[in-house]
Formats: C-alpha cells, sequence, structure tokens
C-alpha cells in the first residue's frame, strides 16, 4: 500500500469531509487536493533522500515521529510541525509553488491550500515513521522506498498530475517536476499570477545544506 493509500486510509470519509470543509469544497475535489499535496511531499522527501547525508538526517528525523499521531492531535500543533518539515522537504518558495498549482487546479484559494500542506506533512512523516521502525530500514532503505513511492506515483498518474498542478512541461514526470520545484529545473509557468511572491533566496532542502544526523526541526 502506497503512503498516499495509507494517509486516505487513516483519514477515513470523515477525515477527508473535515478537510473538504476546510478546503470549502466537496470530498471529490478535497480529495485529490490530498492526493496531489502529499504526493508532493513524499516526492520532495525522495529528493532529500536521493543524496546520503540527507537520507540520513531524514532517517533520524523518522525517530521523532514513530510515537506521534498527528491523526489525532489538535490543528495547531500538527501545523506548527508541519511547517518545520516542509521547510526541509521543499523549502519556502518550493512550499509556495506547491500552494498556487495545487490551488490552480482544485479551483481552491491558494491560502487556504497553504493551509493544508502543513497540515499533511507530519501524517506523511508519521506514515513514514511507522513503516520505517516496523521494517527495520535503514536511511538506504528509506531512499529507496521514497523513490518507489515516486515511481508508482507516475505510473499510477500520480506524476502527470502533478506535472499539470505545477506547471511540469514535456512528459510532466514527477522527477522533472521535483527538479523544477526544488531549483534544480526550469521555472515553473502556469501558476496563477496571485501566487507571485516577492523574490527570496529560496531555501534548501536540508541535503542541500550539509545537514545530517537529527534535526529537532522536522
Amino acid at each position: 500500500m502506497s503512503l498516499n493509500d495509507e494517509l486516505l486510509q487513516q483519514l477515513g470519509n470523515s477525515g477527508l469531509e473535515q478537510i473538504a470543509g476546510l478546503l470549502g469544497t466537496d470530498v471529490s475535489t478535497a480529495k485529490q487536493a490530498v492526493e496531489a499535496a502529499a504526493g508532493t511531499i513524499v516526492g520532495g522527501m525522495a529528493v532529500n533522500a536521493d543524496r546520503p547525508e540527507g537520507a540520513e538526517a531524514l532517517r533520524s528525523a523518522l525517530d521523532d515521529h514513530v510515537t506521534s499521531d498527528p491523526f489525532n492531535s489538535d490543528v495547531s500543533s500538527v501545523t506548527r510541525d508541519g511547517q518545520g518539515i516542509l521547510e526541509h522537504v521543499l523549502g519556502e518558495q518550493g512550499t509556495q509553488q506547491a500552494a498556487a498549482g495545487i490551488s490552480q487546479f482544485a479551483g481552491i484559494n491558494m491560502g487556504t491550500i497553504a493551509k493544508l500542506l502543513p497540515l499533511l506533512a507530519p501524517m506523511v512523516m508519521s506514515l513514514l515513521a511507522n513503516r520505517a521502525s516496523k521494517q527495520n530500514m535503514d536511511a538506504g532503505a528509506v531512499a529507496q522506498d521514497l523513490n518507489k513511492e515516486t515511481t508508482d506515483m507516475s505510473s499510477g498518474g500520480l506524476g502527470d498530475l502533478l506535472g499539470a498542478i505545477l506547471g511540469g512541461s514535456g512528459g510532466g514526470g514527477l522527477g522533472d517536476l521535483l527538479g523544477g520545484l526544488l531549483g534544480g529545473g526550469s521555472q515553473q509557468q502556469s501558476a496563477p499570477q496571485q501566487s507571485a511572491a516577492p523574490a527570496t533566496e529560496q531555501r534548501q532542502p536540508q541535503s542541500a545544506q550539509g545537514g545530517g544526523g537529527s534535526n529537532p526541526d522536522w
């Protein structure tokens, strides 16, 4: 079962209904937004884990999330945790671009989508942490698992979906999408005009900053 499938299973109908209420939309649209947002987070983790130091940092961080239960915690604490995770996974500008793309795709206000991403990030982190713990994964195994997740998402259609959301050109592959999202490719073009933000230096993922070992911000 993929992380996206596990996430939807944990949320259940009641969870999706609550998210639909938060987004101001129907459950079907909320599900699409959740899948796109969670897929972007998983893909961002895979990019971080592609480097040995990034994989080690992520694996150490997962240990801090094994006992967490974001599915039954208050929204403020989950969101606060999620903001730290997103800083590592996507960086500030990447998170803004993801919110803009999902907003355009789902027809939901960008500010509302910006609340969804940090809400989902700890949930994805918790699911991955539990998987890694149960299967005794080391850093390399976590990286391989995330690569398989991104491959499955692409072959299952989510890669093309995310490519459309965030303006991936060409085949819309998830690798090209995340390369652009994280500063490794051409700038995305399809984000709505209102998403334009003042030019700031993009924060690179933790692996690009040479960070290894445990990091309390994850």
